[in-house]
């Protein structure tokens, strides 16, 4: 079989946003943006949301990491140690509360575990929060429009280009696929052991920002870690695969980055990461500029093999 790139045939699939998911998306929105009162005439309350100051004392000591400026809070929560929350109720602002508790046994601070504290609290702020009615004011408000049907419009519209920019990578992702299906290949063992290796890495990282780890991923997925890996080798050599397809694509059509392709990369990583591409540079270092090379050269790749592609448009 020899290694075909160009005239490949693919569907692409277009799908329209509908009504539904529309007004889904909308009540989205409004859920994470909850309207917020300050009150200011009546003592809090289970439910509400306070702005307060703590400082924590043990035996007459102030203890470390028992105290905060402008910490909040909702009453009833749950979120701080048994107690302590119930002991705001019924208060007002800018009083000073002492909140006297008994740390668990279990407690994750054993200098504390089991002992009596107080915490000297002075509360700034009580907040409530409501639901936005469906009107002008939540789409000036939170969708940055006049009116409500302009907002359901700028959203409807959003909303379809991330459906149409998703069909179109996905599209991509399968011609690279159908290209890489036909080029002769064979897998350097330990770059494919290297490449598993990786993804268990970057799962491992992705689960430790989450204050997890593979031990616990593996029981919650009733796998081993053993069959983790085991399951890894069919993605990491499809991946290498890829990587040898777009090589080869790039090497015959004589395809590269530029300057202004990688700049633009660049620029793009920064306000994806709410940086600018000044701040972006202390992270710049040779593993990085490679990783952007490679991003840039397959996007490029994967444009000229869907340029070259025969395909239908299914609606």
């Amino acid at each position: 079989m020899s290694f075909t790139y160009k005239g490949l045939k693919a569907e692409l699939t277009k799908h329209t946003v509908t009504d539904e998911e529309l007004d889904k998306q909308i009540e989205r929105v409004r859920a994470q943006n909850p309207r917020i009162a300050v009150i200011k005439d009546r003592p809090t309350e289970a439910g509400d949301e306070v702005v307060l100051d703590y400082a924590g004392f043990c035996d007459g000591e102030q203890f470390a990491g028992g105290t905060a400026e402008n910490q909040t809070l909702v009453l009833g929560s749950g979120m701080f140690i048994p107690g302590f929350e119930e002991q705001l109720l019924d208060k007002v602002c800018e009083e000073p509360v002492t909140v006297e508790v008994t740390f668990p046994t279990e407690y994750h601070a054993p200098e504390l575990a089991g002992k009596k504290a107080e915490f000297r609290c002075v509360i700034h702020e009580i907040r409530v929060k409501t639901q936005y009615e469906l009107d002008d004011v939540f789409a000036q408000e939170i969708g940055g429009c006049y009116t409500f049907p302009e907002m359901r419009e700028q959203l409807r519209k959003s909303m379809q280009e991330f459906s149409d920019e998703r069909g179109e990578m996905d599209l991509q992702d399968r011609l690279l696929r159908q290209a890489a299906a036909t080029l002769e290949y064979t897998v350097d063992p330990e770059e494919l052991e290297k490449a598993v290796n990786e993804q268990l890495q970057n799962l491992e990282a992705q689960l430790a920002q989450k204050g997890l780890n593979l031990q616990m991923y593996c029981q919650f997925m009733n796998t081993t870690e053993e069959q983790l890996r085991k399951d890894a080798y069919p993605a990491a050599e499809a991946a290498m695969k890829n990587i040898a397809a777009v090589n080869k694509i790039a090497e015959l059509e004589k395809i590269e980055p530029t300057k202004e392709d990688l700049a633009q990369a660049v620029a793009v990583i920064a306000r994806n990461n709410g940086l600018t591409v000044e701040q972006l540079k202390d992270y710049y270092d040779e593993a990085f500029e490679k990783a952007v090379m490679r991003s840039v050269l397959t996007s490029k790749v994967m444009a000229f093999v869907r340029e070259a592609a025969d395909v239908t448009v299914v609606s």
